[in-house]
């Protein structure tokens, strides 16, 4: 499994040990995707989150219009999933698909909550990144409502500077919430 996932535990869970390690990992399941494949599609049932090890997915809502309105972006290192699908287990509402190739590990609801329940250390790890992803959510949604398009875009610039190389601007305007054209006069 990922020395890279372990990193990422170890980034909350200092002392985990291999064995816990381990028994962590049997959990997961490695897939592979190709650029343009869907992980969710909406109307499906989510049965997966997922930790990108490699590669670049993004998470999106279609309006009535065919209009694309990007939620997130996942790169290495990032969760991903409809978490209110995947949590309440209803329907989709949203589309995650690959923008690039990209590796994953994919962990079930029930395989999550049984390895919650025999791992307080996990519990833990899953307390801590949610509460990092509810406070990372507010702050998107604050800036989608007092900033401007260009403080939008140069937070953005700061944040995730590598996502401007891997990512098309057509993309990049619908996470901001601006036409193209105002990102190209950005």
């Amino acid at each position: 499994m990922s020395l890279l996932f372990k990193k990422h535990i170890q980034e909350i869970l200092p002392k985990l040990s291999d064995d816990e390690f381990s028994h962590i990992t049997s959990f997961f399941k490695p897939l592979k995707r190709k650029k343009h494949q869907f992980l969710v599609q909406e109307g499906e049932m989510v049965t997966n989150e997922y930790w990108v090890i490699k590669g670049c997915i993004k998470a999106y809502y279609l309006d009535q219009k065919g209009k694309e309105h990007i939620l997130q972006f996942a790169t290495e290192n990032w969760w991903i999933t409809d978490f209110n699908a995947y949590f309440n287990q209803v329907k989709a509402t949203i589309y995650i698909d690959c923008i690039e190739d990209s590796e994953l590990l994919s962990i079930t609801l029930d395989q999550r909550n049984q390895l919650c329940k025999e791992s307080h250390n996990m519990e833990h790890y899953w307390r801590v990144k949610s509460n990092y992803g509810y406070a990372a959510l507010q702050q998107r949604i604050l800036s989608l409502l007092w900033m401007s398009a260009e403080d939008r875009y140069n937070q953005m610039l700061k944040l995730y500077p590598n996502l401007f190389q891997r990512v098309p601007k057509k993309m990049i305007a619908a996470y901001l919430g601006v036409s193209r054209e105002t990102l190209s006069r950005l």
